[in-house]
């Protein structure tokens, strides 16, 4: 019975191909490895949890080729913040120790383990011959090709160092070729190979579509495919670029998608059924602050319609999409419903001090929340000056200005400085709220009944 109770309990521990890293050990595990993708996370987070996963099959995959490692942020804060990491999960890339670059592919098994191959293989080549440049460049997609003096170039020096930092493969859709004019330096080059790896009007994928979205983006979907479609993918980008070389200096960047990869995003962010647009590209815009913007005009093969589109863009006629529940037609409850349409009249009133909690329908820090929520809102519900609120960031477009990575976010939006609120990062009892409220309130606290002060 022994030798049968042993045998179960040692084949159901898994080992984790995950590196668990920490304060005392980073710097030298890290250092170990040629390239490795760390997670930094929380173990209360949401989206952490969602991932987890996920990357366990990605580092099973990868074993071998990169080691995938965590670090937990509530037990190695300093490690964290010496690296930057302000929200959970980030997902950054190391190289033998030394921060490389932020990740930015998909979040799943198969997109963590496609990307992160890309990353692979050497951050530069010493290219000898006419015919090694020729068979370097046939390589790859988008190439860096720098001509030095000697190997005691202190320009070749710098460029290796830069090397290492924008080690990235990309897809790229029209021959091209761009000369770098400005003084070599780590940050030039950078910046460089920024501005015109991707060229006028790229292939966004999975992959690459958070490092298009920095800048301002229009892009361009449709049934695009150019492993067994290249007529057909080139038509309609042909048209799009057409008209969108008028506006190439104008700060707006293009793309072109396959609408298949993104549909439900397509009906999330912007509104857009399935069905919407048959074989026609459909068209929208997302700024880099979050505004979105779709052209709602069917496209014209002239490009008639996105040259219009274009224009009332750039002439801030256009009303952004925004994903919002209907307004309640009641909302009478001491804690306010807030919907993304609301949103401005509630919580940007500039005669209020507003507390406005984020949150998940499904979310059990939520659910666990919501009695002490409402006796807060019960206890200042006679106040006139201050209003506690609430919005379901699932089904609700949260503003810029507020970064909700986990559920319940809580926010507090003071009278005066409606651009700048701040993140509640106190406890979680109705005491813990008042003292905070007290503090920060651009009035002093009415309570409800009979309520001592703190």
């Amino acid at each position: 019975v022994l030798e049968i109770l042993t045998e179960t309990v040692v084949s159901s521990v898994s080992v984790s191909n995950v590196l668990e890293l920490g304060h005392a050990d980073f710097d030298y595990l890290a250092a170990e490895h040629e390239t490795m993708l760390v997670k930094f996370y929380a173990p209360w987070c949401g989206h952490c949890k969602k991932l987890a996963p996920e990357f366990e099959k990605a580092a099973t995959r990868l074993k071998g080729t990169v080691q995938l490692a965590k670090v937990d942020c509530t037990a190695h804060s300093e490690t964290c913040a010496r690296f930057g990491v302000s929200g959970y999960p980030t997902l950054k890339i190391f190289r033998y120790g030394r921060d490389s670059a932020p990740y930015e592919g998909p979040r799943t098994a198969e997109g963590i383990y496609h990307y992160m191959k890309k990353q692979t293989g050497p951050d530069s080549v010493h290219l000898k011959t006419e015919e090694d440049l020729k068979t370097f460049v046939n390589n790859y997609d988008a190439s860096i090709v720098g001509v030095f003096s000697g190997p005691d170039s202190s320009l070749l020096a710098e460029y290796l160092k830069a090397a290492v930092q924008t080690h990235t493969r990309v897809e790229v859709t029209r021959d091209s070729v761009v000369a770098f004019t400005d003084y070599l330096t780590i940050s030039s080059l950078r910046r460089f190979v920024r501005d015109h790896i991707y060229g006028l009007c790229p292939h966004m994928t999975l992959e690459n579509r958070d490092r298009l979205r920095v800048r301002d983006l229009l892009t361009a979907y449709y049934d695009l495919d150019y492993h067994h479609n290249i007529r057909g993918s080139n038509y309609w980008r042909n048209r799009v670029m057409k008209v969108v070389s008028k506006y190439a200096r104008r700060g707006l960047t293009f793309s072109v998608a396959n609408k298949k990869d993104f549909l439900s995003e397509l009906e999330d962010d912007f509104g857009l059924g399935t069905s919407d647009g048959g074989e026609l590209p459909f068209i929208t815009i997302r700024s880099k602050l979050g505004h979105k913007y779709t052209m709602r005009e069917e496209f014209t093969r002239d490009g008639r319609s996105l040259e219009r589109f274009l224009d009332d863009y750039f002439a801030g006629r256009l009303k952004s999409y925004v994903k919002s529940e209907p307004v309640p037609e009641r909302n009478s409850a001491a804690v306010k419903v807030v919907v993304a349409e609301s949103f401005d009249d509630i919580v940007n009133d500039s005669d209020k001090d507003v507390l406005i909690q984020f949150y998940s329908p499904s979310c059990p820090h939520c659910k666990k929340l919501e009695p002490v929520y409402r006796e807060l809102a019960d206890t200042l519900y006679s106040d006139p000056n201050i209003v506690i609120a609430k919005m379901n960031a699932v089904d609700n477009d949260v503003p810029p200005g507020y970064d909700v990575q986990g559920y319940p976010t809580i926010y507090f939006a003071p009278v005066g400085k409606k651009d700048e609120p701040i993140r509640y990062e106190g406890g979680r009892e109705v005491q813990d709220f008042l003292k905070f409220l007290k503090r920060e309130a651009s009035h002093s606290l009415a309570f409800s009944g009979s309520k001592d002060e703190l």
